[in-house]
């Protein structure tokens, strides 16, 4: 069940085309929603609407940007100082895949997010400094620059998880197992951390994190919501 309602229509230009987009692609998809229902919506011009994103790609990465903010953050929150950096890495991977499994309209607005080149230049870009701050230990001898080129590996490999819906055989916990035991590998993680960071995801209610990340959306856009994935 999903169901977004506006909160004020009062709000700034560029929030309120935000606010109508996140409900448009939640509700109807990416692909379907076009710029003219946007701009109607939202009650703004064509012009305008122009000026502030360009086009609806444009959209797009401002969603991502916040996205994968919100994402890391929730990762720390949900980690603590205690535990080492690539439990940071595991859960927010793992928000990322869990999201796609529980809407369809969200797994298409990852998908597309790593598909379109502003969008997923951004995300690699700044999943690559991330990952740099966190496997560098790992393996010292790689610059900033090897990590951004092995985070266009493994994105494409999360891409291709996020594409194939999860099934009796290839259940959410298998991909995510199978996905975090192939990255962390790459990331020359020991065998035995990789086995308790997995575990550690597994034991948790990712699902519960992951609706978070969408509450945390709903409430920087001032939307009211009653949102069930």
């Amino acid at each position: 069940m999903l169901l977004i309602a506006i909160t004020s229509a009062s709000l700034p230009a560029k929030k309120r085309i935000l606010t109508v987009c996140v409900k448009l692609f939640l509700e109807q998809g990416y692909k379907k929603t076009t710029v003219a229902q946007i701009v109607q919506q939202a009650s703004v011009s064509n012009s305008i609407f122009q000026n502030i994103f360009r086009a609806k790609d444009g959209v797009l990465t401002e969603l991502v940007e916040f996205m994968f903010s919100n994402q890391f953050a929730m990762a720390r929150s949900t980690t603590g100082a205690q535990l080492p950096p690539v439990y940071v890495y595991a859960v927010e991977t793992a928000i990322q895949m869990t999201l796609t499994e529980l809407n369809e309209n969200l797994r298409e607005i990852y998908i597309e997010a790593y598909t379109q080149k502003e969008a997923s230049d951004y995300i690699f870009h700044e999943t690559a400094k991330e990952l740099y701050q966190i496997f560098h230990a790992y393996q010292p001898e790689l610059t900033a620059q090897d990590f951004y080129f092995m985070e266009i590996g493994s994105a494409g490999i999360m891409r291709a998880y996020m594409a194939q819906p999860c099934s009796e055989e290839l259940t959410l916990e298998k991909k995510l197992r199978m996905f975090l035991t192939m990255s962390l590998r790459a990331y020359h993680v020991p065998e035995d951390e990789i086995q308790k960071t997995v575990d550690f995801i597994t034991g948790m209610d990712i699902r519960a994190v992951s609706e978070r990340v969408m509450h945390e959306l709903f409430k920087a856009l001032a939307m009211r919501f009653e949102f069930t994935l």
